[in-house]
Order: structure tokens, then C-alpha cells, then sequence
């Protein structure tokens, strides 16, 4: 496990460790040093009466995020333009995304300040790049302004003069353009007293293509920087810097990947800073994801131990004091600084993903946060990292980044009291200047470096995004220290202070993952970082490189004999991993007739009984984890993230339906009735239900079906795909040991044209709970309809799934969202993207990225942890596959596939493919694999695009990538589709989050987990009780007084 030198054990131990726990002692950490915090307080106080002051003569950013925070719906709607505007090539789209954004705002609210930001003058700086008065009408309702502005000189003109706007805003934040422009304006005033380091703009390498394009960019402006350095006798660490991300240097930097990251990107990224050592600069390695926090520490250790670095102390990192690990990870450095004998700067911030940290763990399952949930704790955390790197200044060089001035006067005031001034403090570009010009100045004198950014407008859009939402939100000392609604004494508060008042507990407005949904928990997941867990999977999977497990009919509680056939890997073909017997027809009626005899009495347990037996199945489930994705590895060759979230649906379902059990038929519902009278509804299973479900998902769906009909007081004949009955047998044989009575479910491996003929046909079946194809699903409706008498079909189908972007959506996330949603699972989920449509305009950066993404996915054997895509199902899916991509490649239609590697000969694997369509109607069917087909349309033929996407007869799923909100409502309008994703990927549909199942040839609904789904499988029964046929209503009569 890494890193190893240091150990990082004590790092590991904090990922997601006890937030209480962590801040008291963090705190007494913080308090245990010789500051007063009288002193602190006043110091602090000092210097915002001093920002404030200065404030009415200042029309920076600081007063734009004060006005427009993203408290407000006019900074979220500022932020989209600027987010997207930009980016956006043709004049129609951005035409919309303006009228879009800017009829939405009450603009009226902020007018009135002196700000050119925030002044309703802003809007003539639009227009004519100059401070000029627009009528009085036009300052009171910008947006029928805006209107009459078209009105007069054409969207052009207004279009051409919002991107002056926002890239005068954007001037705010960016330094420079190129590397040369921004050395240039840091020489000059108010900038030349200052240090600075450098951040290249840029989003993370898709390709290898982009890694080598940032390292050129790199390896640019270290020279360029080298060439600006004045003292050349001066430490490293005061020198010019430059920060580097190291996403930007390798495609698929992250924990999956860490052999590949190890062995291509410490090369590269020694390459740089050897030629930043012979530059005479620092060298920063930006903090990113707290995923890739210790694959971050590795790479830099083994930097720190590279002979040609020797002697250097320009090597530096940055440490997040939001993550629980932060002092941790300070006290690795330090020991790190003391082994290699290097002084190593370190940059303390407090950390800029908070929000998509929390999210993550919450869609994760994880046990708790990487992250502290409120912001005092981080402070905290940041005090106490702050002394530790003080106190350990011999080994480390302290560079504080922070706009918070009570930490600023507590670092100040805990380094004086160490006699020490060889530390710096850091602020952005554009940010914290008012502070910074009191910090530095005489009497104080401390040294300050600005951090940078350089890049075009068009780069700035991840760091914008970043720093409004760090510094626009209401709680942030950016946001509030230029309010003068908000007290001094409560902005230069101890943190300390404020975290014990609260008996330094978590926020209770961001519950653990587990108690997310309030009446069931969360199943628990795995963090891919997690690098304990993925050791002890590694291990599973090695120890069941030949396993010899069984499957065949269980009926009663009892396993039948029979003779077997082998179960292979589909990964590879030779190897066989267990035997199952196959069902015979005499057997499911055997079958059925004991389900028939056991049913009504589960159905007389009632719906907190049948509930609590279904908790207990998930528990068992949950714990049984490693075993489950061992299976689901070996049998239906799921990549390990892939199988980690099967299991976690599976237990989600079992807990779903066991609270609608307890909601819907714990008893009777009463109506509505006349005097004299009683009303009640009740609800109760039909009988027995046949589940047929399918090799793709053959715990979760199976799981779910069987859950779904037990819940509701049915005994269930559980079919299995025929590819994948070992991975069923064992969550049969899991459920039986938790406490399912062993005569209301039988498991019935088969052929369906044998066992699922059979299980549709019998009259003792009353109703079928079905998921495969759209053919296999009308022939089970024509039998089913030709019985008498009639019984529900629940039946979830394919689809012809398409995702739509239009210009004003992100490229990059475009393709990460289709990356995901077409190859995750090697494209065998009914949800997966079929057809990518991306507006012509956009088209050859998307698709250029793309194949370049599609070139470093990893195919191979999905029980090594860092495989992407795995076989499919079997040799026939892999004919049938290959088969359409010949014909696609006959039309002249296939456009890149990625290479299959040696390893991949013997399995059944299907190179990803991206298949250029010259209309949606050329795809008549669903192909199940990992073929992406790809569609250009041009901006008017949006309504168009849906109509053919809606003719295909399909319904199951549609993406949409769009800034425009009225594009997304005209397409949500217009499209026929069950689930439909804004703005991220397409697959994963969380149970009781996003209830999933299509329309049309894609499923005849309710939605499997969702609140509707239950009652599919219940007869509803209504008991009338006349209350006054005795003689009177005794009640009634009590009213009269």
C-alpha cells in the first residue's frame, strides 16, 4: 500500500475516521500553543475595519461575490453565463443560453451599489466598454432592457458585448492570457513586491495526447518563469513557482490506475521539476480529489528520493486541511523532509471540492466523509496544521493560503511567538488584496505569494466555478468580510470556540451516507481509495481463481440433483468455475405447488413481519459483499466498481421494499365513509409470481424482483438467466439463511424456452415480473393473455437510449458522461448510451476527445482492480456484436475502435467501438455491448432530432448536455423516455432515487424502486362495515348536545 516511505498507515487509518473524535483533538492541538486570543481577535478586527474601509473605493471581485454570491439566483445565473458563453462556437446557441439567463434574475435588488461589477451601469460596460448611465426604465428591469436592446441593434451586437462582460470579469481572476503576460503584469504594480506561483489553466488529460500537450505547456512556462528570476542566490522556496496538477499530466490519474500512474506519470513529472531545479524556481504539486490523496503522497516521496533532485528544495505540495487526513498527512511530510534530508515547502489550504466530496461519499455508501461537514471544523483542522508545520520549520517551509484574517493573526501571532518570520502567507489573484496590502505593509511585513492562474478564458471555467463556489457562498470569510450587515466579532470568532459549542459534532444538515434516506439506510459501498478494502478484494478474487461452486434448483429449502453442466469465465472460456443443474418441467410444478400451499400464510404475516425478514436479508447480503463480487467477477464479468454497486442495489431493493411492505400492507388504509359506516383498503399478494431476470444484473435485478413480490405478500419462482445462475443460487441461499422461510421463494435455473415456458403457462402463477428483451417479452404477453384468469406483466425492456448536447455544454464533461454511460459494464445495461447526438458545431472537439478517452480505458480481466471494461456475457453476444460492427464498417460507418489487447484473445471481448451514423433511424435495434453509435445535428433541427429518437418506438432512457435551461425543458417536453438525466451520465439508477423503467417497446412500467412499484404486485381488497345495523349510530347520536 502506498505511500510505504513513510508509512502512510496513520494516513489510512483517517480517510473517513469519526468527525467528533477527530475535531477534539485537533482543537486541543490548536489551543495548546502560547497565542492570546484577545490579541488574535483584535489583530484581526484591525484588519477588517481596514478591508472595509477601503471597500467604497474598491470595485473588485470581492464586492461582485459579495452582491452575487451563490445565495443569490442572479450569481447562479451569472455563473452559468460565464460558464458557458465562452465555450460556445455558434451565435444561435449563445444567442439562447443570454435570453435564457438573463429573463430569469430579479436584477432589481442589487442595484444601487458603487461597484462597476454590481452597478446597474454594468450593463452599459457591456454594451460600449465604458462607464455610461443606460436609461432609468432599462436600470430598473434589465431584462426587458435586454429585450428592447435586441430590439434596436440586433443580438450580435448585445451577444459581442456580454463576452466583453465576462472576460472583463474573467480579468479578474486571471493573471494572464499566456505565461508571458502574466510575468508581465506580475512585475508591475500592485504586484511587483510580491512572490508568485503559477497555475497553468486547464482541465484534466482525457487522452495521452492532452497529458503530452500540458507537459509542453509545463515545460514552457517553468523557462519562461526561470527567465523572470532576479535573486538567483535566494532559497528555492522563495523563488517564482509554478503549481502543477497532476490530473493534467496523465489521463487516468486515480487510484484504479495506480501501477500504470507509477510507472508513466513519476517520469514525467520528475522530467518538469528537473528542469524546474535548473530553472532556479519552485515546483508545487497542487492537492486535487481526495481519492487521489495518496497516490499523490507516493508520487511525491518518490520524487523527493530521485538522485537527479538531489539537494533541490524546491519540491512542494499542497495539503487540504478539509480532509479529515490533513494532519496526518503533515506529520508524513515532515518525517518525509527529515529522511531525505530535504526542506520541503508546504502549502496549507483549506480546499476547494467540498462539495462534490460530500456528494460522492453519499452516492459511494461510504461510512462517513473524507471531509469535515462544517466549516469551523475545517478551520480547526487548519489552526493545528498550521502549527505543526511551524513548529516543524526545519523540515518544512510554510506557505499559508488563506482570506480568513483571524487566521491570518493567529499563524502571525503563533510565529512570533516562535520568534520565527520564515514562513509566507498565499492569496488568490484578484482575492484578499484589501487584507493582504495591511498583512505586508509596515509594521507587520509579512511575505505574501499570489497564486496565479494562466490560461485563456476558455480554461477558466473549472477554476472559476471553484473559487465562486468557495468564496460566493454565504458562509465564507470572502462573503462576509465585506458585508457590513455581518459582525466583526462573529467573523474573527475561534473556530475552536464555535466547533465546541456544538460539542464538535458533524453538521446534522449533512447526515452520514448510510442515514441519508431517513426510513431505510443507505447500503454500504466502497471507496476505490480505500486501499485496505481493495487489498482484501484482491485477495478474494485470488483465492477463487478456480472455484468449483454449485448451482441448481432449490425448492423447499432443498437443493435437487440432477446432471450438471460446467459454468465458465466468460473472461476466459477454458476456465471453469462451477456446475449447475438445469430446472425440468416436473420440477417447476413440484414447485409451484408447494409456492401455492405456502403463500397465503405469508401473506397473513403481514407487512411489518414480511418487512423485518427482508431487513434482515439485506444485512446478510450487505456482509456477504466480497463474496458477491467474487461471483459477479468470475460469472458475469463485472469489473470491480461495477459489482461493488450491483451488490449495494441489491440491498437497496431488499430495504426499499421492506419500508413500503411496513407503509402499504401493515393494515388496513380507512377511507373516507357516511355515518353508520366503515370503509377500509387493504392490500395483499396475488400468489405466486414468477421472476424472470437477466444475466446483465443478476443479483441486483434478481434481487429485486424476488424482494419486490415477497414484500408484497407473494411467493416467488425465481428463474435466473441461464448464463448466470451460481451468482443467484448464492443470494438464494444467503436470503434462506437470514431468515427467509424456505417455502416462499424456489430457485429454478433453466432454459427460459424450458423453465420460463413453463413458469408463464401454469395457471398457478399470478403474475410475472419480467426483465430481457423486448421480443422475449411480447411472447410471454400472448401467452399470458391467452389465460384466463388474467394476470399482471411487469416487463423492463431495452432501449435505443440517446444522449443530446447542444453547444452550450462542456466537452469534457460530455464525454466523461459518455464514456461512463456507453462502456461502464462493457455497454450490457439496459440504460446504457446507444446514440451520442452532438451539435455539429461542437462535434470535432467532442469527438476528438473521445476517441482520444476511448484509447487509455484498460480491457481485460475484470477481477484486477484496474480494469474498465470487461467481456460481454458470452460467445454468441460477441458473434452478434462483431456482426454489426462488420456491417457498420461496410456502410464506411465505423470511426475508431479501441485496440483489444493480447490478453484478451481467449475471453469474449468486444473492443470499444465509436460507430458514425448519418441519421438516428439507421440504429432499428438495440445493440447490447460496448458500441457507441454518434450523430451530429445541426442547432435547428433540435425538435427533429427527438421526434426520430421518439419514432424508434423506444422509451427507456435519454441524456441531455445543456446550459440552457429552456433547451432542456423544450427537449423533457418533447421526449418519450422513462428516465431522463440533465448534465451527467446516464446509468446507475439509484433505488428510490431515480425509479427506473421505460415506455413504449421499453416496458410496460411501474418503476422498479419506486413508490408505485408495490402495488403492481397486490390485489386490493375493500371491507364495508354497516356500524349501525345493530340499531342505531351511537356515535352520531353523541354529537347532538
Amino acid at each position: 500500500m502506498f505511500p510505504s516511505d513513510p508509512d502512510g498507515g496513520a494516513i489510512r487509518a483517517a480517510f473517513l475516521a469519526d468527525e467528533a473524535t477527530t475535531l477534539r483533538a485537533l482543537a486541543d492541538e490548536a489551543e495548546g500553543g502560547a497565542v492570546s486570543r484577545e490579541a488574535v481577535a483584535a489583530q484581526a478586527t484591525a484588519w477588517i475595519e481596514g478591508v472595509r474601509a477601503r471597500q467604497n473605493r474598491s470595485a473588485g471581485i470581492e464586492q461582485f461575490l459579495t452582491e452575487y454570491g451563490l445565495g443569490t439566483h442572479e450569481g447562479v445565473l451569472l455563473m452559468c453565463i460565464a460558464e458557458a458563453l465562452l465555450r460556445i462556437p455558434d451565435a444561435a446557441t449563445a444567442d439562447r443560453l443570454i435570453r435564457d439567463k438573463l429573463s430569469r434574475g430579479d436584477w432589481e435588488k442589487h442595484l444601487g451599489g458603487s461597484s462597476a461589477l454590481v452597478n446597474a451601469s454594468t450593463w452599459a460596460l457591456m454594451l460600449t466598454g465604458k462607464l455610461t448611465r443606460m436609461a432609468a426604465g432599462d436600470e430598473r428591469d434589465p431584462a426587458a432592457g435586454y429585450e428592447r436592446l435586441v430590439a434596436r441593434l440586433g443580438e450580435p451586437v448585445v451577444r459581442v458585448a456580454l463576452r466583453r462582460a465576462m472576460k472583463l470579469m474573467a480579468d479578474e481572476f486571471v493573471m494572464g492570457r499566456t505565461i508571458g503576460e502574466a510575468l508581465a503584469r506580475a512585475s508591475k504594480a500592485p504586484h511587483a513586491r510580491a512572490r508568485h506561483s503559477f497555475d497553468m489553466l486547464g482541465e484534466a488529460a482525457y487522452s495521452a495526447a492532452d497529458a503530452r500537450r500540458y507537459g509542453e505547456a509545463y515545460a514552457s512556462a517553468i523557462a519562461a518563469i526561470g527567465a523572470s528570476v532576479v535573486d538567483r542566490a535566494a532559497p528555492a522556496w522563495v523563488q517564482p513557482s509554478i503549481s502543477v496538477k497532476l490530473s493534467a499530466l496523465h489521463p487516468r490519474y486515480e487510484p484504479g490506475q495506480a501501477s500504470r500512474v507509477l510507472d508513466e506519470l513519476v517520469p514525467r513529472v520528475a522530467a518538469l521539476a528537473a528542469l524546474a531545479k535548473r530553472a532556479g524556481i519552485g515546483f508545487t504539486v497542487d492537492a486535487e480529489e481526495t481519492d487521489r490523496l495518496e497516490l499523490s503522497l507516493e508520487i511525491v516521496a518518490r520524487l523527493r528520493r530521485d538522485p537527479a533532485l538531489d539537494g533541490w528544495m524546491g519540491l512542494g505540495l499542497a495539503v487540504q486541511a478539509y480532509q479529515k487526513r490533513a494532519r496526518r498527512v503533515v506529520d508524513w511530510l515532515v518525517a518525509l523532509a527529515r529522511t531525505t534530508r530535504a526542506r520541503i515547502p508546504v502549502r496549507l489550504v483549506k480546499g476547494a471540492y467540498w462539495d462534490s466530496e460530500i456528494k460522492r461519499a453519499q452516492m459511494l455508501g461510504l461510512a462517513g466523509y473524507p471531509v469535515f461537514t462544517r466549516k469551523a471544523h475545517t478551520d480547526v483542522s487548519y489552526l493545528a496544521c498550521a502549527k505543526a508545520l511551524l513548529d516543524a520549520g526545519d523540515a518544512v517551509y510554510p506557505m499559508f493560503a488563506s482570506h480568513n484574517a483571524h487566521t491570518v493573526a493567529w499563524i502571525a501571532a503563533s510565529a512570533a511567538g516562535l520568534r520565527s518570520s520564515d514562513f509566507e502567507f498565499q492569496r488568490l489573484h484578484g482575492m484578499g488584496e484589501s487584507l493582504y496590502a495591511q498583512v505586508c505593509d509596515a509594521p507587520h511585513g509579512h511575505a505574501c505569494r499570489i497564486y496565479a492562474p494562466v490560461g485563456s478564458h476558455e480554461d477558466l471555467l473549472p477554476y472559476l466555478v471553484r473559487r465562486l463556489l468557495e468564496n460566493g457562498a454565504n458562509t465564507s470569510f470572502v462573503h462576509r468580510i465585506a458585508d457590513p450587515a455581518v459582525r466583526i466579532a462573529d467573523i474573527v470568532a475561534d473556530p475552536a470556540d464555535l466547533a465546541a459549542r456544538d460539542g464538535f459534532t458533524a453538521n446534522p444538515l449533512t447526515p452520514l451516507p448510510r442515514d441519508l434516506f431517513g426510513d431505510r439506510a443507505n447500503s454500504s459501498g466502497i471507496a476505490p481509495a480505500d486501499q485496505p478494502a481493495m487489498a482484501r478484494l484482491d485477495a478474494a478474487l485470488d483465492d477463487a481463481r478456480s472455484p468449483r461452486w454449485r448451482a441448481g434448483p432449490i425448492v423447499g429449502g432443498e437443493r435437487a440433483r440432477g446432471i450438471e453442466r460446467e459454468a465458465r469465465d466468460p473472461s476466459d472460456p477454458s476456465r471453469a468455475i462451477g456446475t449447475v443443474v438445469d430446472t425440468d418441467e416436473v420440477l417447476v410444478g413440484h414447485a409451484l405447488a408447494s409456492l401455492a400451499g405456502a403463500q397465503p400464510a405469508w401473506d397473513a404475516r403481514g407487512g411489518h413481519g414480511r418487512a423485518a425478514i427482508l431487513d434482515d436479508v439485506a444485512d446478510a447480503l450487505e456482509a456477504a459483499t466480497d463474496g458477491f463480487v467474487v461471483r459477479l467477477a468470475r460469472e458475469a464479468g463485472k469489473t470491480r466498481p461495477a459489482a461493488i454497486a450491483e451488490v449495494r442495489e441489491a440491498v437497496d431493493f431488499c430495504r426499499y421494499y421492506a419500508a413500503g411492505a411496513r407503509a402499504h400492507f401493515a393494515g388496513a388504509l380507512a377511507l373516507p365513509s357516511p355515518t353508520g359506516e366503515t370503509n377500509a383498503l387493504s392490500m395483499h399478494g396475488r400468489g405466486v409470481f414468477a421472476c424472470i431476470s437477466p444475466w446483465n444484473f443478476p443479483l441486483a435485478i434478481f434481487t429485486g424482483q424476488v424482494a419486490a413480490a415477497l414484500a408484497a405478500g407473494n411467493t416467488v419462482a425465481a428463474k435466473p438467466a441461464e448464463q448466470t445462475p451460481l451468482t443467484a443460487a448464492l443470494a438464494v441461499e444467503t436470503m434462506l439463511r437470514a431468515g427467509l422461510p424456505a417455502d416462499v421463494i424456489a430457485l429454478l435455473p433453466g432454459r427460459g424456452e424450458t423453465v420460463g415456458a413453463a413458469l408463464v403457462a401454469d395457471p398457478r402463477v399470478a403474475g410475472v415480473a419480467f426483465t430481457g428483451s423486448t421480443e422475449v417479452a411480447a411472447i410471454i404477453a400472448r401467452t399470458l393473455a391467452s389465460r384466463l384468469p388474467l394476470v399482471p406483466l411487469i416487463a423492463e425492456t431495452g432501449g435505443l437510449n440517446a444522449m443530446i448536447a447542444d453547444s452550450s455544454a462542456l466537452p469534457e464533461q460530455v464525454v466523461a458522461d459518455a464514456l461512463a454511460s456507453a462502456f461502464d459494464s462493457a455497454g450490457q445495461r439496459c440504460s446504457a448510451l446507444r446514440v451520442l447526438c452532438v451539435q455539429r458545431d461542437i462535434a470535432p472537439r467532442v469527438l476528438a476527445l473521445l476517441e482520444g478517452a476511448m484509447d487509455e480505458l484498460r480491457i481485460g480481466d475484470p477481477a484486477d482492480r484496474a480494469t474498465d471494461v470487461g467481456p460481454v456475457i458470452d460467445r454468441d453476444a460477441q458473434v452478434a456484436l462483431e456482426r454489426h460492427v462488420d456491417a457498420m464498417r461496410g456502410l464506411g460507418f465505423v470511426r475508431h475502435r479501441t485496440p483489444l489487447p493480447a490478453r484478451c484473445a481467449h475471453g469474449s471481448f468486444v473492443a470499444p467501438t465509436l460507430v458514425a451514423l448519418d441519421r438516428v433511424d439507421r440504429l432499428a435495434k438495440e445493440v447490447f455491448g460496448p458500441v457507441l453509435h454518434v450523430v451530429e445535428w445541426d442547432a435547428a433541427g433540435l425538435d427533429a432530432l427527438v421526434d426520430a429518437i421518439n419514432a424508434s418506438g423506444y422509451g427507456l432512457t435519454m441524456g441531455i448536455h445543456s446550459r440552457i435551461d429552456a433547451t432542456v425543458a423544450r427537449i423533457v417536453s418533447r421526449a418519450r423516455v422513462g428516465n431522463l438525466y440533465v448534465n451527467r451520465n446516464m446509468i446507475g439508477a439509484a433505488v428510490g432515487v431515480q425509479p427506473f423503467g421505460g415506455e413504449g417497446l421499453s416496458g410496460t412500467g411501474p418503476k422498479a424502486g419506486g413508490p408505485h412499484y408495490l402495488a403492481r404486485f397486490a390485489v386490493e381488497r375493500v371491507r364495508t362495515v354497516n356500524t349501525a345495523a345493530a340499531g342505531g349510530n351511537a356515535a352520531l347520536l353523541a354529537q347532538d348536545k
